[in-house]
């Protein structure tokens, strides 16, 4: 805890060094971010950070909408197989190179080739990119492909110096370069992030802040108490115990919007040897674990009420929730009959998770749950990067993770399920799901997408890859100073027209 303290307090003085005009603001995060390379990384709080240093060729709007960004338009051909997009003029990016239509060919590209990119199975249905004008792309595609511009919207949209990523290769992180409102400053892991005013941005009149650093800071407790000392001006998930305390205080605000994503355990079904056991090969086992759980009371004990219990990758509430599939009803007895099917009395379970309080407090609930069905869990609890390197590497047995929902369904799917997908950390594969993800993306009948979601559900539900658990509230708390900011479905911390009051 001291730590976290001792951090801001630097942070402070850091402060005194500013001019006395310029605005900072300071941002808690609930974790540290990965690698700043839109390609590699996949945290949220990245994403966050990205909001202010990355813009992207579409944005969302507060009803999920996608609006225009760094292109201004854009349309498919009538056979879907095209999808041209005209560019912003009088764009350029940190290091003073030009955004043009080389640029976004070069981004593209490298999203689709560089050996590290997490963004391959987001672009999968894109052919070829090329310039068609100074300022105008046109994607090929090898298949119609619906959620293309949704993914355009996020990581895979996003526009890096194609002068810096060339010279940086892999390494390109370690010094982001892109056109956002803020550059990039320094980092110091675990630590914080910090970004500047970048006096060359189209929209700088919406920019009002001169500087804006990020602090993870995942004791829940600590990011609060930063918050009500001053040392901090908005953190993001504020826990839901202490949001009343917060809506009674007087200096601070608040703000929520419902998620787009999910809550979920992954499960390791052939990632190296960590998946050699009954959880990784049986699927009963798997079944049982998932029936021994009461999402409801997760809901209740852990968030109050905020979130939703949720068995799939889309809420109840959206129109892409299978309702042939409803939120079950715990059963243990179910739950221990299937184990004893399996040939298991008693089953040894590890469940990694990240090391924050919320977090932990939901595996030990989970753990008390499954208990009573026969699996006796041992948690572990690790800094939230680290976690998805294990999961990438394999080394996990189960692990805990969020993720915060696209626009489009695809995005909740495919990259986590398909053979191919590039966070398909279970190492899950079977074709059927492959053929009937493939066949969602490449229409653009909502009913025909629906089916073969519902469909792609079923199988899911029996082999079990990700165990689905709700889909949470984002509650932002703000120093009620700070103006201007609006909460969106994504989660994300656009910092467009905010302003610190004098």
């Amino acid at each position: 805890m001291t730590r976290f303290l001792l951090t801001a307090t630097a942070l402070s003085a850091l402060l005194t060094a500013l001019p006395a005009a310029a605005q900072e603001m300071r941002i808690g995060l609930q974790d540290d971010a990965d690698i700043l390379d839109p390609d590699q990384s996949r945290t949220f709080v990245g994403r966050i950070v990205y909001a202010g240093l990355c813009d992207k060729l579409v944005d969302l709007d507060g009803e999920a909408n996608i609006i225009p960004m760094l292109a201004t338009d854009w349309a498919y051909s009538d056979d879907g197989l095209e999808l041209v997009m005209n560019l912003r003029d009088g764009v350029v990016f940190h290091d003073g190179t030009a955004f043009d239509a080389e640029a976004v060919v070069a981004n593209i590209t490298r999203s689709m080739t560089l050996e590290e990119s997490r963004r391959k199975s987001e672009l999968s249905s894109v052919d070829s990119i090329a310039a068609t004008g100074p300022m105008q792309v046109t994607f090929t595609l090898t298949a119609p492909d619906a959620s293309l511009v949704a993914q355009l919207s996020d990581r895979a949209g996003m526009m890096m110096s194609p002068t810096a990523a060339e010279e940086a290769g892999a390494d390109f992180g370690q010094n982001p370069v892109c056109s956002g409102p803020f550059r990039f400053v320094e980092r110091i892991q675990q630590d914080r992030i910090v970004l500047e005013k970048f006096e060359d941005y189209y929209d700088a009149d919406r920019i009002h802040l001169d500087r804006v650093t990020y602090l993870p800071i995942p004791d829940t407790t600590v990011r609060l108490a930063n918050l009500r000392s001053g040392e901090l001006d908005m953190i993001e998930r504020l826990a839901a115990p202490d949001v009343a305390s917060v809506s009674q205080n007087s200096g601070l605000t608040m703000q929520e919007t419902v998620g787009l994503g999910y809550m979920a355990i992954y499960l390791n079904l052939g990632n190296g040897e960590r998946s050699e056991t009954p959880m990784g090969q049986d699927p009963r086992v798997r079944q049982a674990f998932s029936m021994a759980i009461d999402r409801e009371a997760l809901n209740q004990v852990v968030f109050e009420g905020t979130a939703r219990a949720g068995n799939q990758p889309f809420a109840p509430t959206s129109p892409w929730f299978n309702t042939d599939l409803p939120v079950p009803a715990r059963d243990v007895e179910g739950a221990r009959a299937l184990l004893a099917e399996a040939g298991i009395d008693r089953m040894p379970v590890e469940i990694q998770h990240a090391n924050n309080p919320v977090v932990t407090q939901m595996m030990q609930v989970v753990q008390a749950m499954v208990a009573e069905a026969g699996f006796d869990v041992t948690l572990r609890a690790t800094e939230f990067a680290t976690l998805l390197s294990e999961q990438t590497a394999g080394n996990f047995q189960l692990s805990r993770s969020d993720w915060s929902g696209r626009p489009d369904p695809d995005g909740n799917l495919h990259q986590f399920v398909t053979c191919e997908g590039g966070i398909n950390d279970p190492r899950y594969c079977n074709p059927e799901v492959d053929r009937l993800l493939n066949e969602a993306r490449a229409s653009t009948d909502t009913e025909v997408r629906k089916a073969a979601y519902d469909a792609a559900g079923v199988i899911l539900n029996e082999d079990l890859p990700v165990i689905y658990l709700g889909h949470q509230t984002y509650i932002f708390a703000l120093d009620d100073s700070v103006q201007g900011f609006e909460a969106l479905p994504d989660g994300m911390i656009r910092l467009q027209d905010v302003t610190i009051a004098e």
